[in-house]
């Protein structure tokens, strides 16, 4: 491939300025999600254990969206492209939380039990050669 005249030229120095920036940012967020992690071992309210960790995946959001602008280079993609690969991810994690709601539902339903039903489950039922036995000897 030959270069012409017309090809755009670039400014190393920014692209590099740009690289460090972004490895600054991604650097800056996973040190404040192990931040937020660690103390978070440490609280006992449930509701702060939950902000704390929407707040981690609000960071880890920010960390992907940094990954795949920068690093996969959609930043400067056409919309297009970018919506072919951002709708079928928001379906994927639309997919993943469905599942866990319908799994978390499955295993609080599990752990529930009739009385009636569990008495029914307990009731002995005869066998078949006990049935036939005891038709035997009434005859």
């Amino acid at each position: 491939m030959s270069h012409t005249a017309d090809t755009l030229h670039h400014d190393d120095g920014a692209v590099v300025k740009e690289i460090w920036k972004v490895t600054g940012i991604l650097s800056a967020l996973t040190i404040i999600e192990l931040i937020l992690g660690f103390w978070m071992m440490g609280i006992s309210s449930s509701g702060m254990v939950m902000t704390i960790k929407g707040t981690i995946v609000i960071l880890m959001i920010a960390k992907a969206f940094y990954i795949v602008a920068y690093f996969m280079h959609l930043k400067h993609e056409l919309k297009n492209l970018i919506m072919t690969i951002v709708v079928p991810l928001a379906l994927f994690i639309w997919f993943i939380t469905a599942f866990l709601y319908e799994g978390n539902s499955y295993k609080n339903l599990k752990n529930r039990y009739d009385p009636y039903k569990k008495q029914q489950t307990e009731i002995k039922v005869q066998k078949n050669e006990e049935v036939n036995e005891s038709k035997k000897t009434a005859e």
